[in-house]
């Protein structure tokens, strides 16, 4: 048995939303400056306003379309997109709990920072009953705005979630109803030393990562270079320079050979799911490499802003285990040092260095923290039973509110042969 939504049912691939990064594929011919587009072309959602959608183009940059004009690369996208606007559009309302975090909360904030919100809804009780599940999650199209079902967001708060955590002490957390305020005044009691490893401790060995995304990136530009300046190189040779230039401990020179070889095919299968290649071969590769491969986006996980992010988490898991009270904004000399690796002006090996250099401090705090060693997870099951039987109350008495009177219908299934 095979239970969908039935608004899911027949999906118009050129009318579903389109969140940010979501791959498509363009359904017009386009000229940019000098640039032909062709219809066809792979590219990923950046921007979204009303009908209009900005679109980066690998090798040509952003360009804008109409919204009829593009389809999702993949259907799974597609239904996703469907399901994400479809749930933000009955539950919204819902919300009970609202934070600004990111950089403004950081005070860390430019002129050109994007306002970024979290929070939690509590789930109607006829999305809560019946064969469909309700969404654990609401996403705003543009992602700038997530909250969290209620039981998911403390769940993730008792494993010391720092995106939660943030949500949940930054100054000016909102209670948008007397539920959010209930889940404020029993924070204290979801927080434990626990965030000594999903603040800290991920922090640094995500910036070891790093260190090894860099060096695959740098492998990378040297090969799309080396196809750019001569399109008449064989795999073989791509590899032997790549050993050569960046040598690896191994136990023979057949050895390095072979690993560099390895890495080259494992380059074009990533260029190729990521949308990028006609097909996952040697010779497509080299075809993009001549086209343009100075436009391919820096990877994600080496982007600045990445960085700087882990590194301001290792102080901040510092200070509040040290202290036993949390502080998210930055400030004098560690706020200067942040915003100089966020603009892109300290190497990230300058940061890892300083990463390594925070963790005594870590390792001090932690063993003489003022937080309890785990979570009160008896605080946590009270909380979520209150919670229940309010919704449960409201719905009941037809009290006026998006939980009772103007409560969203809950979604119908019809049945879909599989």
């Amino acid at each position: 048995m095979d239970l969908r939504l039935q608004q899911l049912a027949h999906l118009d691939p050129r009318a579903v939303p389109l969140p940010h990064g979501t791959e498509v594929v363009t359904g017009v011919d386009r000229v940019v400056g000098e640039r032909a587009v062709p219809q066809g072309a792979v590219g990923r959602v950046v921007k979204v306003t009303g009908d209009e959608v900005d679109v980066l183009v690998v090798g040509v940059g952003t360009v804008r379309y109409a919204r009829r004009e593009l389809t999702p690369r993949k259907v799974g996208q597609a239904q996703f997109a469907q399901r994400r606007e479809a749930a933000w559009s009955s539950l919204h309302a819902c919300a009970v709990l609202e934070t600004t975090v990111g950089s403004r909360a950081w005070n860390l904030a430019d002129e050109g920072s994007d306002t970024d919100l979290r929070g939690a809804f509590a789930l109607p009780l006829a999305w809560s009953v019946g064969l469909v599940e309700g969404p654990a999650e609401l996403v705003s199209a543009d992602g700038s705005a997530t909250y969290w079902r209620v039981d998911k967001a403390v769940r993730q708060a008792l494993r010391a979630d720092p995106n939660t955590l943030e949500m949940l002490f930054v100054p000016g957390a909102r209670a948008l109803d007397p539920i959010g305020q209930w889940v404020l005044d029993a924070r204290h009691a979801l927080v434990s030393a626990e965030i000594h490893g999903s603040f800290g401790r991920y922090a640094l060995s995500q910036l070891k990562r790093l260190e090894q995304s860099q060096r695959l990136a740098a492998h990378r530009d040297a090969a799309l270079t080396w196809l750019r300046d001569d399109p008449t190189l064989t795999l073989d040779a791509v590899a032997a320079r790549l050993a050569a230039a960046f040598p690896r401990a191994t136990p023979t020179e057949a050895d390095a050979l072979f690993q560099a070889k390895q890495y080259v095919k494992q380059l074009c299968r990533s260029l190729h799911d990521q949308g990028l290649l006609a097909s996952s071969d040697f010779a497509a590769m080299a075809r993009f490499a001549h086209d343009d491969p100075s436009a391919l986006e820096l990877p994600r996980e080496l982007r600045p802003k990445n960085a700087y992010n882990l590194l301001r988490l290792i102080v901040t898991a510092t200070g509040w285990l040290r202290t036993g009270e949390p502080e998210f904004a930055a400030s004098g000399a560690f706020r200067d040092r942040l915003l100089a690796i966020k603009q892109g002006r300290v190497a990230l090996s300058e940061v890892l260095a300083e990463a390594e250099s925070l963790a005594p401090a870590l390792e001090e705090a932690r063993h003489a923290t003022k937080l309890p060693p785990h979570p009160d997870v008896g605080v946590a099951d009270t909380l979520l039973r209150r919670i229940g039987a309010e919704v449960a109350r409201r719905a009941v008495v037809v009290e006026a509110g998006p939980w009772g009177r103007e409560a969203p219908a809950p979604p119908e299934v019809v049945w879909h042969p599989g």
